[in-house]
């Protein structure tokens, strides 16, 4: 029995150990990474969050939001130096990038709608065009839904509009109930796992396209493989269906100009689900498909959104 319990002690010893050595690698990456890749624009606080924005140019507001475990690197890699003529606005959603993130009920879609509302608010920007990719076009939608008198139009690059009945493979390891073992697997295994497997998760959400090797730097990828951004991006995924059921009903609401680019290679969201189904549903919907194009739309082919996004700002911002 005495052995045993040596035995024991021993294993808990070493499995106490390996986390701590996790946890300090953890906190040392995230440090290097920040050192690498520092705030790149300004900040506004909203409801007490600190929130990181950048933008540029002069003309009608283009107010762009990414994605499930982006930021807004996303969008400057490629596609903002394209917008010449708009007042460009990309913000990280609160626990992305380098915005802060207050309660864990706010990765819902009602409040990350809200929070967008108020920054629109904040910032004093006109009735923007809401562009959002991936999660970002289900926030958009939310945002269009419950705040329309916020914002002129939306412009959708390979949005979420509804439930998903299958996790893809590489979201599995988002799908945690537990906010203890969000926090943990982020401190831990988060960073090992994601390293381990980031040869997929590229061809994932990049394919059939390649992706660019400056996507870790240049378009941000690195700044995912911090703690706190795997608990962001897993509080984002297991908030997604507490709205989105409901929201699905309501798009015939949707009065405002609203345009919807996919590629129909996207390996993440089904372009026939997720874009072909929502023709019928919105009066005013201009529907663009992309053959062979994948999810990372803004990267993979910069200037075919940048038009995609002028001729939905002429819609939305015509006189009259």
């Amino acid at each position: 029995m005495q052995a045993l319990l040596l035995i024991v002690a021993a294993l808990l010893g070493l499995v106490l150990f390996v986390g701590a050595a996790l946890a300090l690698f953890a906190g040392w990456t995230a440090k290097r990474i920040e050192r690498t890749l520092p705030p790149s624009g300004g900040f506004v606080e909203i409801d007490g969050a600190r929130v990181h924005y950048v933008e540029r140019g002069e003309g009608p507001t283009l107010l762009l939001v990414h994605g499930l475990g982006g930021q807004l690197r996303n969008f400057t890699h490629s596609l903002t130096e394209r917008l010449d003529g708009f007042h460009v606005v990309a913000l990280d959603r609160p626990g992305s990038g380098y915005s802060d993130r207050q309660d864990d009920a706010n990765a819902r879609l009602t409040r990350q709608a809200a929070f967008v509302a108020a920054f629109i608010a904040a910032k004093k920007l006109d009735r923007p065009l809401l562009v959002g990719h991936s999660l970002g076009g289900a926030v958009a939608l939310a945002t269009a839904l419950d705040h329309p008198r916020s914002i002129s139009g939306l412009a959708l690059l390979a949005p979420l509009t509804h439930q998903q009945t299958e996790i893809p493979p590489i979201f599995r390891g988002l799908a945690i109930a537990s906010p203890t073992m969000r926090r943990l697997v982020g401190w831990t295994l988060a960073i090992p796992a994601s390293l381990r497997n980031r040869d997929a998760v590229m061809a994932a959400i990049f394919g059939p396209n390649a992706p660019p090797r400056d996507f870790p730097t240049r378009g941000g990828g690195l700044l995912g493989l911090r703690p706190k951004s795997f608990y962001a991006t897993s509080t984002d995924f297991m908030a997604i269906n507490h709205d989105l059921p409901a929201q699905e009903v309501r798009y015939a609401e949707l009065a405002m100009p609203v345009g919807i680019l996919f590629g129909t290679g996207d390996r993440i969201l089904d372009h026939r689900r997720h874009g072909e189904a929502m023709a019928g549903k919105i009066a005013r919907l201009e529907l663009e498909l992309v053959d062979g194009l994948g999810h990372m739309v803004q990267i993979s082919e910069p200037d075919r959104v940048a038009l995609f996004l002028r001729k939905m700002a002429g819609k939305t911002f015509a006189p009259g």
